[in-house]
């Protein structure tokens, strides 16, 4: 018998398949690079994520390899966007049905019934939420154009800007100074800028910049304690304005928290986000979710075949994070 479900989770920065019995039992998994068809062209993702399905479930028969996909990849920020993924998926014939959606929207399913709120932020950042009549709200997360700040490479590079104007006297004394040419294993800021600037230095480990600001905000450092708040005040907003779009301030929605900057800050951070939140809802359930969002995928996956509740626990207790 043929797989049930093939499930897709495309950040920006990586992809994860599960293949999936329909009692939720995992048969297969694979991991690599970020595949979003918004950075590297519709073409170059199917064929990235072929390489991923057929690697986490080698014994694969003759097409279609299974009953349903349920891919849900960042990138997919307009209709548009969906249909053309759709689009390409579906000429590969990998299962006799499939979904497309954006990756926000797993994490909520991951982390929920699949109704409430979702904000991730990973390397970007993004929030949407589905209601319970079914409406959905969405951002398209494009970055400056569309009126985002926040993601773990926009954090870096605060980071960078501070330390940098701290050194040259535009700007505040920090310890990011310190942490920051440390960080690079350079002397000065100057010779950072420098090899950025020349590119000897990897634009991408900027990125890296993101876990040494929470750090050096967490040891009492001003400067990065502000840029922490801000970014403490960006996620409850994205939160607030879904729940009130959605009518859900004065229900118990779902908050669901989740990207490898949610889920590294910590409790402290964590709790100033939920105090935000409830003043908005005051009887929200926020969390950090517990498995990663692939299983988000994978449980709309088990969802449209009308797979049992137990299938879907099954597949949640095999999934938790230690």
């Amino acid at each position: 018998m043929k797989p049930a479900i093939i499930a897709i989770d495309g950040g920006n920065s990586k992809t994860e398949v599960l293949v999936i019995s329909g009692d939720g039992v995992v048969l297969g998994k694979s991991r690599g690079p970020g595949a979003s068809p918004q950075n590297i062209g519709v073409a170059a993702c199917v064929t990235a994520l072929e390489g991923l399905v057929l690697a986490a479930y080698p014994d694969f028969g003759a097409k279609p390899f299974a009953v349903h996909t349920s891919a849900y990849l960042a990138g997919l920020d307009f209709p548009r966007e969906e249909e053309a993924l759709h689009a390409a998926l579906s000429a590969r014939g990998w299962s006799d049905t499939l979904t497309v959606g954006n990756d926000t929207l797993a994490l909520l399913r991951a982390g929920s019934a699949g109704v409430g709120v979702a904000v991730v932020c990973g390397a970007g950042i993004n929030g949407a939420g589905v209601g319970p009549d079914g409406r959905v709200h969405r951002f398209p997360a494009l970055g400056k154009i569309s009126g985002d700040w926040g993601g773990g490479y926009r954090l870096g590079e605060e980071a960078l800007w501070w330390a940098v104007r701290a050194e040259d006297g535009r700007g505040p004394r920090t310890a990011l100074m310190a942490a920051v040419a440390a960080y690079f294993g350079k002397p000065t800021l100057l010779d950072i800028v420098q090899g950025l600037h020349f590119e000897e230095i990897p634009a991408a480990s900027i990125h890296g910049l993101c876990p040494l600001l929470f750090e050096v905000a967490a040891a009492g450092d001003e400067v990065a304690q502000d840029i922490v708040t801000r970014f403490v005040e960006e996620v409850s907003v994205f939160a607030a304005v879904i729940l009130r779009e959605l009518d859900l301030t004065e229900d118990a929605p779902e908050i669901v928290l989740g990207g490898g900057v949610l889920t590294g800050i910590g409790a402290p951070v964590i709790a100033e986000i939920e105090k935000r939140c409830l003043k908005v809802a005051p009887r929200a359930v926020v969390r950090v979710v517990d498995v990663n969002p692939v299983v988000g995928a994978a449980l709309f996956g088990l969802d449209t075949l009308g797979a049992s509740e137990a299938a879907k626990a099954s597949l949640k207790a095999a999934t938790q994070r230690a």
